[in-house]
């Protein structure tokens, strides 16, 4: 893989695109609804990553050689707003949901502005991107983001079902990871494609692109959950074990015969004894758990490098290759 690098390094060749991107995003929220102009400050507020909308703008910059095109459509940018008015759409309505405080440390927007004003300002969120998809006027990028909103609640639908079952099986977790957030990255990364007028096959290499990218990404995230402290997570460690929501670490736990037994029967408790969330943690790393996440994360990586073999060199393919590395070392 290639070396690890800063993401100011990253999006460097899409900078003044992101700008653009930030401001038009403050600028759908606030000047429609200015009640929410606050709430929109602090969702896309400036110290945000915005992965999602840098990864559309790198993969549209990265297929433009291939077939000519001069520089970004304005159907691209537009697509990179909606990506990431999709994403922070669900996490506001996440946080309502799970009357979540703060996110990565920070305050969420319910308990900053209350819930009403979070819901109203996650609905609005989804109704515009809606709204600018139909605009888009291209009906195979219309039916893929319209999709990845049912996808978000197929995950929901399907991690609440599975909250305590000790017989989850890799192809379900990795299912419920592909709702959750590989789906919107797959089908963001395949319609940059479209908009940049690629062939069948290169539209297929950026969806796997951005499906295998987003699939690492929430191993890696669901490998945090156990390893980071609550500071650095800003959320209680092991939020997910003790919620029910077994990840990545925990299945594999499950299938080491030196653990699999007594957190079977943590779990099944739903920890009710005392210290019962902290063993399970231990039984987790000790049964090769956080270890063997690893791998499938990098698995998940390789793949999305292979994917981009179709592409020519270029700045902005250096930086999608960058982006799988810099996806795993957030674990270090």
């Amino acid at each position: 893989m290639p070396a690890t690098v800063s993401h100011e390094v990253l999006r460097a060749p899409v900078a003044s695109d992101m700008e653009t991107c930030r401001q038009n995003l403050l600028d759908v929220v606030g000047q429609r609804h200015p009640m929410l102009l606050a709430a929109a400050n602090q969702i896309f507020s400036a110290g945000g990553k915005r992965l999602r909308p840098l990864i559309v703008l790198l993969v549209a910059r990265a297929t433009l050689p291939i077939t000519g095109m001069p520089d970004l459509d304005e159907k691209h940018r537009r697509l990179a707003e909606i990506t990431e008015m999709i994403h922070t759409a669900s996490l506001v309505h996440d946080d309502v949901l799970d009357e979540s405080s703060l996110r990565r440390g920070k305050a969420t927007v319910n308990s900053l502005f209350g819930s009403r004003v979070a819901v109203l300002a996650g609905d609005f969120l989804f109704a515009q991107s809606s709204w600018f998809l139909a605009q888009l006027e291209n009906l195979e990028v219309i039916k893929l983001i319209s999709q990845v909103i049912a996808d978000f609640a197929d995950g929901e639908i399907s991690q609440a079902s599975l909250l305590f079952q000790t017989d989850i099986t890799l192809d379900r977790y990795l299912d419920k990871s592909f709702y959750k957030t590989a789906s919107l990255i797959a089908a963001s990364c395949r319609c940059a494609a479209v908009f940049s007028d690629c062939s069948e096959p290169v539209k297929d290499a950026m969806y796997a692109y951005g499906k295998h990218l987003g699939l690492a990404f929430q191993i890696v995230d669901d490998i945090l959950d156990y390893t980071q402290n609550a500071e650095t997570l800003g959320k209680p460690q092991g939020q997910d074990l003790a919620s029910g929501n077994l990840t990545a670490p925990a299945y594999y736990a499950l299938q080491d015969p030196s653990t699999s037994k007594e957190l079977s029967r943590l779990i099944t408790s739903r920890f009710v004894e005392e210290g019962s969330t902290a063993r399970a943690l231990a039984l987790v790393t000790a049964g090769g758990g956080i270890a063997r996440s690893l791998e499938l994360a990098r698995e998940q990586g390789q793949a999305a490098l292979a994917a981009l073999s179709c592409l020519p060199p270029s700045a902005s393919k250096r930086s999608l290759e960058g982006l799988v590395e810099y996806v795993l070392q957030r674990l270090f």
